[in-house]
C-alpha cells in the first residue's frame, strides 16, 4: 500500500480514527492543505498555533492579512483558517443551542456571546421579542471602529415595528474589555427607552459585552 504523503497523514488518521481523534494543529493542517520548503502543514499549524498562545479563540481574531505574514500561508490559506473558525463559531448559535425564551440578561448573554466574542471592532445589534418573551429576531444596526460605533433610534424601531415586536433588547460590545458604559451608551439608552415608552415598544434591556462578562442596564435598576 502507498505510503500517505507528509501532508496527507492528518486525512488518513481523520478517515480511519475520526475528527475528535485529531489535534487543533492536525485540523488546521488539514485546511490549509501544504507547508513549506521547511514546514510540513502539521509543524506550519503548531507554529500557528503557538504563536497565539494555542488559543483558539486568539487565532479567530486574526485578520487574513495577519495569518498571510506566516511563511508558507498565503490570501488563500489565511481564508480557509478564518472561514472555518467562523464556521465554528456559527455552528454554536444554530438552532439547537438557540434559547427560544429570554428570562434574564444571561439568557442574552448566552445567545449573543458568540456574535462578539471574536471582534477587534465594535457592532451594534438588536433582539425583538414577543410577548412570551421568544426571540423572534436577531439584526445588527451598525458597524464601527474599536472606539465606537454611532446606533440610530430610528433604524432600531423602524425593524422592531416591522416585524410586530413586543420589545427590543439592545446589545454592544466593548472591543477594550471595559464595561463600563461610556457617556454615549448611557445617552442612547435613555432615549431608546423614552421612544420605546412612546412607541409602546419598551427596550426591557441594554447589554455591554466584553470576552470575559457583561454589564446589563436592567440588572443594574437603569431600565
Amino acid at each position: 500500500m502507498k505510503l500517505w504523503a507528509e501532508e496527507d497523514r492528518p486525512r488518513e488518521k481523520l478517515l480511519k480514527n475520526g475528527r475528535r481523534h485529531l489535534t487543533d494543529a492536525e485540523l488546521i493542517a488539514i485546511l490549509i492543505g501544504s507547508g513549506n520548503r521547511n514546514e510540513t502543514a502539521v509543524d506550519l499549524s503548531k507554529r500557528i498555533l503557538s504563536f497565539y498562545e494555542n488559543n483558539l479563540t486568539k487565532l479567530g481574531k486574526a485578520s487574513i492579512s495577519e495569518l498571510s505574514k506566516f511563511k508558507g500561508i498565503g490570501e488563500a490559506k489565511a481564508i480557509s483558517i478564518v472561514a472555518a473558525l467562523e464556521l465554528g463559531l456559527r455552528r454554536k448559535e444554530s438552532p439547537v443551542y438557540e434559547i427560544i425564551q429570554v428570562t434574564a440578561s444571561s439568557d442574552v448573554y448566552k445567545y449573543l456571546r458568540n456574535t462578539f466574542v471574536h471582534l477587534n471592532h465594535e457592532e451594534f445589534w438588536i433582539l425583538l421579542l414577543n410577548r412570551s418573551n421568544r426571540i423572534i429576531g436577531k439584526y445588527l444596526i451598525s458597524k464601527g471602529g474599536q472606539a465606537g460605533t454611532v446606533a440610530d433610534p430610528k433604524i432600531i424601531f423602524k425593524i422592531g415595528l416591522e416585524n410586530n415586536a413586543a420589545y427590543i433588547v439592545m446589545a454592544h460590545n466593548h472591543p477594550s474589555g471595559n464595561l463600563k458604559p461610556s457617556e454615549s451608551d448611557d445617552l442612547l439608552t435613555r432615549d431608546a427607552a423614552a421612544s420605546g415608552q412612546m412607541l409602546s415598544l419598551p427596550v426591557v434591556d441594554h447589554i455591554i459585552f466584553t470576552d470575559n462578562g457583561y454589564y446589563s442596564y436592567k440588572d443594574e435598576g437603569l431600565l
